[in-house]
């Protein structure tokens, strides 16, 4: 069996579909992801993912270059697909492409008032004819969920309806495949990261820093290469600054040796969730059941309740 996981987000929200990954994996001899340029080094980290497919909006009607990947979904000759969309956003469009490219069997999570076109009533929705003169509609199975289901579970709901269940033993804590040792980048001996994101205050991540040294830490910041003046600013001089110098798989491997971690981007929160590190999330978006770590407003924390919290997990840890 071939299988499609369509997650039309970036790079956090395809990590949240990775434990959905893993059960459709049991079944499926072959597992493509589908989803944006952003969430593409996700998917790459995933566990039983054979091949990543970019499409940016496979919502939208296909251009020359959408065409061209229309074609090779069509070449491909998926037997099922799963799409996951983000919280509120309507899977039809996206199946209806998938149709077009004959996947046999579509299965989608549904939120709200949506619809499997032509079928009704709550919770699992279909198989069957899905319209008045016969011919099958677009979802073959849709799962209606809750609002407040935690999208990593959501995910793995929306597989079970379609009939992949976790192997015995899945937790459904997020993963990703093993990541290299980067003692090299980090140094020997234990640290904890700090991962200013985008939203960062700069300030308080400087002053975090200095109050983690002060009691005793060695701290590694890290940011992409367009953060470099960013984590130069908040390293001070005192920490290990690695902007700009590890891609998604060393900076996989940059978490997992770390003792905690410390950051404001939901990405780099659910990606040191997936290595097992716990981590202090200044993020809106909560972290998933299961998660290590803790979740401060981003809003109303100050340096120093960073710096008690990366304690308190420390502590729970020893």
């Amino acid at each position: 069996m071939k299988a499609l996981v369509v997650r039309p987000d970036g790079f956090a929200g395809v990590l949240l579909a990775g434990p959905a990954v893993r059960a459709v994996a049991t079944l499926a001899s072959r597992v493509t992801v589908m989803c944006g340029p952003d969430g593409a080094p996700a998917a790459r980290l995933l566990p039983h993912v054979d091949d990543v497919l970019v499409w940016d909006a496979p919502w939208e009607p296909p251009g020359p270059d959408g065409e061209g990947r229309l074609r090779r979904l069509r070449e491909a000759g998926y037997d099922v697909a799963l799409v996951l969309p983000p919280e509120a956003h309507d899977p039809l469009p996206t199946a209806r492409l998938l149709r077009r490219a004959r996947v046999a069997r579509i299965g989608a999570r549904l939120t709200g008032g949506q619809r499997a076109e032509g079928a009704g009533g709550s919770g699992h929705v279909g198989p069957g004819p899905a319209r008045a003169d016969g011919q099958a509609g677009p979802i073959d199975v849709g799962h209606r969920l809750p609002p407040d289901r935690p999208d990593a579970e959501a995910a793995l709901d929306t597989a079970a309806a379609m009939g992949f269940a976790p192997r015995p033993g899945d937790d459904g804590r997020l993963r990703v495949v093993p990541a290299p040792d980067t003692t090299g980048l980090t140094g020997n001996g234990p640290y904890v990261v700090v991962h200013p994101g985008s939203s960062c205050d700069p300030d308080r991540c400087r002053e975090t820093v200095a109050l983690l040294a002060d009691a005793g830490h060695r701290v590694v910041v890290t940011g992409g290469p367009g953060d470099r003046a960013t984590t130069r600013f908040v390293a001070d001089g005192t920490a290990v600054d690695l902007g700009g110098r590890t891609d998604p798989r060393r900076f996989a491997g940059v978490l997992r040796a770390a003792d905690a971690a410390v950051t404001d981007s939901a990405g780099a929160a659910l990606l040191t969730a997936a290595t097992g590190t716990p981590v202090v999330a200044l993020t809106d978006r909560p972290l998933p059941p299961k998660a290590p770590g803790v979740r401060l407003d981003p809003g109303g924390t100050t340096a120093r309740d960073v710096r008690d919290a990366v304690r308190n997990i420390l502590a729970q840890g020893a």
